[in-house]
């Protein structure tokens, strides 16, 4: 696949970008962490050589997309300044670009650490924050009509977790993400470049969690792309009693089931094993 995109070339990434935006069948989108503090370990990638390893690892095992971010949003984690940021996350972008033109996206609230990320040759924005935290985000989105994924959560990072509660969690989920959506376009973004993600895991209970995936064809009425990422996440490890190192088959089967109830893309720390089960699910699918 390398190989392929190399040939390609940079003048042709609008082939790739439109071949990622069909949805016909589950994309994935592998996860590298430049920070020393995101809750899985296995997914911290500090150094711009194990960085740029772990990409193309993650492109041969068959990512879609790759999202980089320089800010653990853990529970319980706290703001990281602009400047840290791009520190951490631009090189590896740039890195990346120069092997390979797979489709990249920036995991950040800051419309700085976006601009600086877009330049070096990311595709998309993830905002966990749904354009909430940075206004100037939407805007810079707008202007250089890239894909943007709004993600919903309650509270911050830092006390998201502290008793979350909800009456009926998917729909008062929806109605936060049709805000989210108002507030996009508003700022000037194509409603063909939203794309919705309803915050597994972020100011969510147990049952939180296992509601949303249950009750996904919900969020499919929106007509938006919809991501999913449970990737070892806490919930797992209660039900299955297992610390994140662990919750790899448990991960891959919530991301199954995700994809067999309608997510567009399942955002992973384990590309290969992901890409493998959803192999199998599109061959039988087609057949």
């Amino acid at each position: 696949m390398i190989a392929v995109l190399s040939l390609l070339g940079k003048v042709n990434r609008s082939i790739i970008y439109l071949m990622i935006m069909d949805f016909s069948q589950p994309r994935v989108m592998g996860i590298i962490n430049c920070t020393p503090d995101s809750f899985y370990s296995g997914s911290r990638k500090t150094k711009l050589v194990e960085g740029i390893e772990t990409a193309l690892a993650m492109i041969a095992a068959g990512a879609d997309i790759l999202d980089l971010g320089g800010e653990s949003s853990r529970p319980g984690s706290e703001y990281v300044d602009a400047a840290v940021e791009i520190e951490r996350v631009i090189p590896m972008i740039e890195g990346i670009r120069k092997v390979s033109d797979i489709t990249i996206s920036v995991d950040t609230r800051k419309a700085a650490v976006a601009r600086a990320a877009l330049d070096a040759g990311a595709d998309w924005i993830n905002d966990i924050s749904a354009l909430e935290d940075d206004p100037l985000l939407g805007t810079l989105a707008a202007e250089r009509d890239v894909p943007v994924i709004l993600m919903h959560k309650r509270g911050i990072p830092l006390h998201m977790q502290d008793n979350p509660e909800y009456k009926d969690t998917s729909g008062e989920i929806i109605v936060e993400l049709k805000k989210a959506v108002k507030r996009a376009v508003k700022a000037g973004i194509k409603k063909d470049k939203i794309i919705l993600d309803p915050g597994i895991g972020f100011g969510k209970r147990m049952e939180d969690n296992l509601r949303i995936l249950k009750e996904l064809p919900r969020f499919k009425e929106s007509g938006f792309p919809l991501l999913i990422g449970a990737s070892r996440k806490a919930f797992i490890g209660l039900i299955l009693e297992k610390e994140v190192e662990e919750r790899l088959i448990g991960s891959v089967a919530i991301h199954l089931y995700a994809a067999i109830m309608g997510a567009d893309i399942v955002r992973v720390h384990d590309v290969d094993e992901t890409v493998q089960t959803l192999k199998l699910l599109n061959a039988v699918r087609r057949s």
